[in-house]
């Protein structure tokens, strides 16, 4: 999303909260509750190229939140007890549930102590790969090596390409462009060419991983927690859309099954990686199923309905962006307030080269 555009969001957010479009809004159709996706959590960066901000908030916006939710009346749940809501009559009270996606780091060392210190309970998705040190986490090296390198070589569609990237927009816009295009990659070939991309530019893709992921004494402390629950976010975190439906039910189901080996207690709960609408499919919600998970977590806006009105296996969840601070957007949004898509002019393309 664009900053223009963000903007016009954020504005339209605010304009809900101050018009009472929220209130009305929460009266005539409150949903059961919300469950609120998060990734990254670590201190505010001062650095001019940022790609993923959007993906961050900081410890101290993790505190205020939970401080807004217990303000608002919200009852803050684990998911089992938000699935179990999500069948049952209304109830007075709505629930807030937390998650966090990725198993970064970050989560033990930045976000724990704040969840802990309110001692609420939250969900953690795990990819299984990762804490084993097998994982790529590929869109932290291309931020990386975007960063620090001023060319950019690599091979696209099997051409040869150069890309002279000197200001932080330029850099941005060049992000935004080879994110989408590996996306898009079927996993054997996107990790060939981040692999491609690190190896021409000296930059070590495993040991960025191992650094930025939380390992498996990270995750047993954390599993060790009654307030936390550990869940499945497949095994490499590939995008489920671009698997065959044999390797899709693989991933889904090998991180079920190693979760449950490690930690040896039952995983009820998948996210689906990325979670967006282009990043599964009718078929993959029905392996989840299959899988034996009692929830799978989409990135999908929404809130959570009362009396079976929700997918429990195409659970929305509220992604909050980290370069908003505004706690009166995330209770509109909390509220079930949706707001129309905008449609804007297309972005003329920069060259790059």
């Amino acid at each position: 999303m664009s900053s223009d555009n963000r903007w016009l969001r954020s504005a339209r957010l605010e304009l809900a909260y101050f018009s009472g479009r929220a209130l009305l809004a929460s009266r005539a159709t409150r949903g059961a509750g919300a469950i609120l996706r998060f990734e990254r959590v670590r201190p505010r960066r001062k650095d001019a190229f940022q790609p993923l901000k959007r993906s961050e908030i900081t410890p101290a916006f993790l505190d205020k939140v939970i401080r807004a939710l217990k303000r608002w009346g919200y009852d803050i749940v684990s998911l089992d007890e938000a699935c179990e809501r999500s069948v049952r009559l209304p109830e007075s009270r709505q629930f807030a549930c937390l998650t966090f996606d990725g198993g970064a780091k970050d989560l033990i060392t930045h976000a724990y102590p704040v969840l802990a210190r309110h001692g609420v309970p939250f969900t953690a998705y795990v990819p299984t790969a990762f804490p084993d040190g097998l994982g790529e986490a590929w869109w932290l090296a291309l931020e990386a090596v975007t960063a620090r390198e001023a060319r950019i070589n690599l091979v696209i569609d099997h051409r040869e390409q150069r890309f002279s990237v000197f200001k932080p927009a330029e850099k941005a816009e060049l992000y935004a462009y080879l994110f989408a295009w590996l996306r898009k990659l079927p996993p054997a070939e996107l990790s060939g060419a981040i692999r491609d991309l690190c190896s021409r530019h000296g930059f070590d893709l495993s040991a960025l991983t191992r650094e930025t992921s939380m390992d498996w004494a990270d995750i047993s402390r954390l599993a060790a927690d009654p307030k936390v629950t550990i869940g499945s976010a497949t095994v490499h975190y590939p995008v489920l859309a671009h698997l065959k439906d044999a390797d899709a039910q693989r991933e889904i189901a090998m991180g079920k099954a190693v979760l449950e080996t490690a930690l040896r207690r039952p995983v009820r709960h998948m996210a689906y990686p990325f979670g967006d609408r282009d990043s599964f499919r009718r078929s993959d919600v029905v392996l989840a199923e299959q899988a034996g998970f009692v929830s799978a977590a989409t990135a999908i806006g929404g809130v959570v309905q009362s009396e079976g009105r929700t997918d429990l296996h195409m659970l929305p969840r509220i992604a909050w962006d980290g370069r908003s601070r505004s706690l009166r957007a995330l209770k509109v949004l909390m509220a079930g307030v949706t707001l129309p898509r905008q449609k804007f002019a297309p972005r003329p393309e920069l060259d790059l080269g």
